[in-house]
This record gives C-alpha cells, sequence and structure tokens, in this order.
C-alpha cells in the first residue's frame, strides 16, 4: 500500500503545478499503454501456437483501449493528449529498443514483470491525487488475465527445460534495473511530476524516507512477480 495522505488532493482548479503534474502522469500512462499495445502485438508473431496467438493479441487489444479514458481525462483537465504524450515518447520507446525480448519467452516475461513494475509505481502515485483522477489509474492498471496467461506459459516452459530459468532469472534482473533507471530518468526530465512526489504546503507527498519505504514495496513485488514464474531475483 501506499503511504497514507492525511489531506485531500488539491485539484486543478486550485493548484495549477497539481494539474500540470497530472496531465503528465496521465500522459505516461496513456503512451505506456500504447507501447504495450504495440509490443504485445508483435510478440504474437512468436507465439508458438495459434491459441497463444489469439491470446496475446486480445490482450494487446485490451491495452489500447484503456488509453481512451486516459485521453478523455487529460481532455477534462483542460490538455491535449497527444501533445501530453510526445515528451514521453522518445525516452520510453528508447527503453523498449534497449530492452527488446530475444525470443517468445523474454517476451512474456517483460510483459508481466516491466510492465508489473510499471504498475506498482503508478498505483503508489495514486495515492496523492484527486478520486476521479486516482480511480482511473488504479483501473488502469488491473491485470486481467495477463498474469495468469503469463505464468502458466512460463512456468510451464521452466518445467520442460530447466535451464531456461537461468536465463528468464538474469532478464528479469536486467528488466528491474532498467525500468528503475528509465523511471528517474523521466522524472528527472519532468519537473511536474517530481513535485508531485514531493507534495507542497497544501498537500501530501513523500519525504525521502517514505519514498524509500515506497521502492522498498516495489522491489519486494518485483521479487514477487519473480517467484510467481518461478524464476530466482
Amino acid at each position: 500500500m501506499a503511504e497514507s495522505a492525511d489531506a485531500s488532493p488539491l485539484t486543478a482548479d486550485g493548484d495549477p503545478a497539481y494539474r500540470e503534474a497530472v496531465v503528465d502522469l496521465l500522459a505516461a500512462i496513456a503512451y505506456g499503454e500504447i507501447s504495450a499495445f504495440e509490443r504485445l502485438a508483435e510478440d504474437a508473431k512468436l507465439a508458438p501456437s495459434l491459441a497463444d496467438k489469439v491470446d496475446l493479441a486480445t490482450m494487446a487489444s485490451g491495452e489500447l483501449a484503456k488509453v481512451h479514458a486516459l485521453h478523455e481525462r487529460i481532455r477534462a483537465f483542460g490538455a491535449d493528449p497527444f501533445a501530453a504524450m510526445t515528451p514521453f515518447r522518445e525516452p520510453l520507446d528508447a527503453f523498449h529498443q534497449h530492452t527488446a525480448p530475444a525470443d517468445w519467452y523474454e517476451g512474456l516475461v517483460k510483459a508481466y514483470v516491466g510492465d508489473g513494475l510499471a504498475n506498482d509505481f503508478y498505483r503508489e502515485i495514486a495515492a496523492y491525487l484527486d478520486p476521479e483522477t486516482r480511480d482511473l489509474v488504479i483501473s488502469t492498471m488491473e491485470e486481467g488475465t495477463h498474469a495468469a496467461f503469463v505464468v502458466d506459459r512460463v512456468r510451464a516452459a521452466i518445467a520442460e527445460d530447466p535451464r531456461l530459468g537461468g536465463r528468464l532469472a538474469l532478464w528479469g534482473r536486467r528488466l528491474m534495473g532498467e525500468a528503475l533507471t528509465q523511471a528517474q530518468r523521466v522524472a528527472a526530465d519532468r519537473d511536474a511530476l517530481t513535485a508531485l512526489l514531493a507534495g507542497g504546503v497544501d498537500r501530501p507527498g513523500l519525504d525521502l524516507a517514505a519514498l524509500g519505504r515506497m521502492f522498498t514495496r516495489l522491489t519486494e513485488r518485483h521479487l514477487g512477480r519473480m517467484a510467481e514464474l518461478g524464476l530466482e531475483a
């Protein structure tokens, strides 16, 4: 769970800095969903069976469907969603190019571990948002049947070839490091996001101790996902 906030988050009407931060956050999530759609659709080409191909393509369409609600919320804050997403396109594309999976199983692990880490981070931030935006972010982070699909396929593959587990464990550790580094870079480039986490006089935020606890929780959830896959973190 995220650190509790004693004060109600301000709205865009009362705090322009909050508006800017929320637009940035929703835009980052929206472009992340578009990227997830593209990656899952591409990974579907590597599927070992027709059933797997259809299942992954269905998941991809689910990711894209989430974008519309995010765009509507961005518009409600008076911003253009496509302009808002633009600053996040280059860094997120670069991250995915740098962590391109070598095969079907690396793609599955990336979808589960990498996207799971991002989802956990956004859920943490959601505690500092206005109720409507918070509920939208949390609903966007729902994994649905995606998690069960990945866990089932990866565990079955490792049972058939135990050596695969070692390679995927290394891959999972790399994804964790790359994702945290990328998140820090994006936050550093977007002052509004940094300010959202830091809070203000009338708005709760994270001090250094709370920030440390948040990253501890993120790490613990990552370890839990790796264990679900049957991998050592």
